[in-house]
């Protein structure tokens, strides 16, 4: 895909959060895109960083490091938004902005561990099982209190918010039961000094509903990248 083709693409999804957010009664600036390159190559990563991508994800440690050394001037903020497993965490401290799915007290641990050894704190969200399947990251939603509460133990993490990812939708309006309840669980969890700014929720297909439902920050791959290089057609 060519610069100017990925410029409208990114012109394109910032007019449909800009019409979401005005029936939610939002600004368009309280949403972030983060442009999920996973497989996509760096070339198309500095492309869209050209024309005003300010944030990007990726779902695989070494693959973000890869791209990272290769955009050492890259304005982006890079956002780890995989399944991040302990033995990758070192990889990805320090060099993600925000990593988008803290599940357990064990990850958090070990992520504040690797911070306090660099001597910087790593800003995280707790991820959410929107509907308990056991192959999406995510806990409980009964459990995330009581999980804020022992990160809130581990000063070199800062927790930012929440994230989840519903089922597969058949359409759009799938999505929005599970990102109210989101919203609902950060506005229950939220208090002064832990003010839970962040909703990491909606993807191509749901991010208007995302966006009408509170998000601030959509992971959005095909809609400005295209398929994932290697996926199915």
């Amino acid at each position: 895909m060519n610069e100017a083709e990925i410029a409208t693409r990114l012109a394109d999804l910032r007019e449909r959060i800009a019409r979401a957010a005005a029936r939610a009664g939002r600004q368009p600036g309280e949403v972030a895109i983060v442009g999920v390159a996973k497989r996509h190559p760096a070339e198309a990563i500095a492309a869209a960083a050209r024309a005003g991508l300010t944030d990007v994800g990726e779902s695989y440690a070494q693959e973000m490091a890869a791209k990272m050394d290769v955009l050492p001037g890259a304005p982006v903020a890079w956002h780890f938004i995989g399944r991040l497993q302990r033995n990758k965490v070192k990889q990805v401290v320090g060099r993600a902005a925000l990593v988008h799915a803290v599940d357990s007290i064990e990850l958090a641990r070990e992520i504040a561990r690797r911070a306090a050894e660099r001597g910087l704190v790593q800003r995280i969200l707790v991820a959410v099982s929107a509907a308990g399947e056991a192959q999406k990251t995510g806990v409980d939603p009964a459990a995330a209190g009581a999980l804020l509460d022992e990160i809130a133990g581990l000063p070199a993490l800062e927790v930012q918010g929440l994230m989840t990812m519903p089922p597969w939708p058949e359409s759009p309006e799938d999505s929005r039961p599970y990102f109210r309840d989101l919203r609902r669980i950060r506005d229950d969890l939220a208090r002064p000094g832990r003010p839970l700014p962040h909703l990491s929720m909606g993807t191509t297909g749901d991010l208007e509903v995302a966006v009408e439902e509170g998000a601030t920050l959509v992971r959005v791959g095909t809609a400005l990248f295209g398929p994932r290089p290697g996926a199915p057609a």
